[in-house]
């Protein structure tokens, strides 16, 4: 009939010129969740509607542009350079618009890091050691995934490979400067501790 208004789609708000549409199908994506520290990733928000209007969250923080956060494409899009291990997430994108919002599924960042802080201990802890007593060695490092260990006598003869070094029935001979080496099979890096002497003496009377 000539001069009827054409009605509004359902669950649509006219708001002066602009139409705003119910937002629906939020998703957030990444382009990897597989990151080595340091490295850079790119987050994507989607979803149906109109207008829209994008918030990002760090879990129950909101993500803000920094120096090492870029927030593009309408907000739409958020890159983290030189991610660190506390950037690990959960990330999501917050949707709204006059007429309704959306909340995306949640995206996990798996960040491996290290090795660092490579430390070696002795049991027991003694400054001179018996000929013929036992001595347990143990090397940990912060690292994600856990570090493979390497043991090196005098920083150059490898000698064993694992968390710990058993010596039993230790000898004179075997007196020397003990370290470790952490190796991370996905940074790739190596990180050594300290050498450590152990000197051991003919049997104590």
């Amino acid at each position: 009939m000539p001069g009827q208004a054409i009605p509004e789609p359902r669950g649509s708000r006219r708001k002066g010129s602009v139409t705003s549409e119910p937002i629906t199908a939020v998703t957030a994506k990444a382009n990897t969740t597989d990151l080595v520290e340091f490295s850079s990733v790119r987050l994507s928000c989607s979803s149906s509607g109109s207008p829209l209007s994008f918030l990002w969250m760090n879990g129950s923080s909101e993500v803000t542009a920094s120096d090492r956060v870029q927030l593009t494409d309408g907000g739409s899009t958020l890159t983290i350079t030189s991610v660190t291990r506390y950037d690990q997430g959960p990330y999501s994108c917050h949707v709204s618009n006059p007429v309704s919002n959306g909340t995306s599924n949640l995206v996990h960042l798996s960040i491996s890091y290290g090795p660092e802080n490579t430390i070696l201990k002795f049991s027991p802890s003694l400054e001179y050691f018996e000929k013929g007593s036992n001595i347990v060695l143990s090397c940990k490092a912060d690292s994600r995934p856990a570090a493979q260990f390497d043991w090196f006598l005098n920083g150059n003869q490898q000698i064993h490979a694992g968390p710990e070094l058993r010596l039993t029935n230790i000898q004179e001979s075997q007196s020397g400067n003990y370290s470790c080496r952490a190796f991370n099979t996905k940074t790739l890096k190596y990180d050594t501790s300290l050498q450590s002497p152990v000197t051991v003496l003919g049997e104590f009377q």
